[in-house]
């Protein structure tokens, strides 16, 4: 991660003001990449994976955590509609790595799974959505199997109880230094516009699967250039192959037009010939009956 120092500070910042607790022993990975169990499955890459390092107390039991922090600007419906199903993956593959051999299912970590949206991904206006899982028959029945996903929607107007979050959030829609409000946003904005100043990082702080993206319509724009370029081609050659042989067909129809014309006037100069010697000979018996 570039600028390490600051992902971990602003981590810490972001968890803080979400959860209303410190954070002190974080482990942050970011880009953390999770591949298929072989070469046919899905993998996943997590934008910023945090693991807390020490217990702490949630609920009333001690537990570890891992975050999963995913800023996501991918607002295409089809990527909508499926946000749930991501976010069920993205919380499947942590915990199938989470558990090591022998353990028991008490050891599994809590995994918060944490969108930040800029679009609203229920269409209810909510700055926040929490979603656990819960019996449907009787949602008040206690079920507490630490998975939890949370989805901060930048402009909701809803449930902008949290006055930390919600101004948070309102200078992440516009990052500028006119909107940084608070200590926590100003102490934000420094470490950004040190970043910013820094252009080798932009590709580097871009989302993994953006990053993916941008290259894949790259390689795409470039592939329908390269299409467009051989289909073009195709066409010249295949026009220049029927100019060819039209002309062949010209050509061949010329010789077969100069040949019928050939073999008319030889017609009518053999019917010419015939019909001078019969002329001849119609001249000769006249004369032969005069002689006699």
């Amino acid at each position: 991660m570039a600028y390490p120092e600051y992902g971990r500070r602003f981590c810490r910042k972001f968890l803080k003001i979400l959860f209303g607790r410190e954070f002190k022993n974080l482990n942050i990975v970011t880009q953390k990449s999770y591949g298929g169990r072989d070469t046919g499955l899905h993998g996943a890459r997590l934008d910023v994976y945090i693991e807390e390092g020490d217990e702490v107390e949630i609920d009333s039991s001690n537990v570890s955590t891992i975050y999963d922090i995913e800023p996501d600007k991918n607002n295409k419906r089809k990527d909508i509609d499926f946000i749930a199903q991501r976010t069920r993956f993205y919380h499947a593959i942590i915990d199938s790595r989470s558990l090591k051999s022998g353990q028991s299912y008490d050891k599994l970590k809590r995994v918060f799974v944490i969108f930040i949206c800029p679009y609203d991904p229920f269409g209810d206006d909510r700055m926040i959505y929490t979603i656990r899982n819960h019996c449907v028959e009787n949602p008040e029945l206690p079920y507490e199997d630490g998975a939890r996903t949370i989805f901060l929607y930048t402009k909701g107007r809803k449930g902008r109880d949290n006055e930390s979050l919600s101004q948070l959030l309102d200078y992440m829609e516009n990052t500028t230094r006119e909107n940084a409000v608070s200590e926590e946003q100003e102490a934000i904005q420094e470490m950004v516009d040190v970043v910013k100043e820094d252009a080798e990082v932009t590709v580097a702080y871009m989302k993994g699967f953006e990053r993916d993206q941008m290259f894949l319509e790259e390689g795409k724009k470039l592939g329908r250039k390269l299409e467009q370029e051989n289909t073009l081609r195709e066409k010249n050659r295949a026009d220049t192959e029927k100019n060819r042989a039209d002309a062949e067909k010209n050509r061949a129809d010329t010789e077969k037009n100069r040949a019928d014309a050939e073999k008319h006037r030889a017609e009518e100069e053999r019917q010419r010939a015939d019909a001078a010697v019969e002329e001849i000979e119609k001249l000769r018996r006249q004369l032969e009956e005069l002689q006699k």
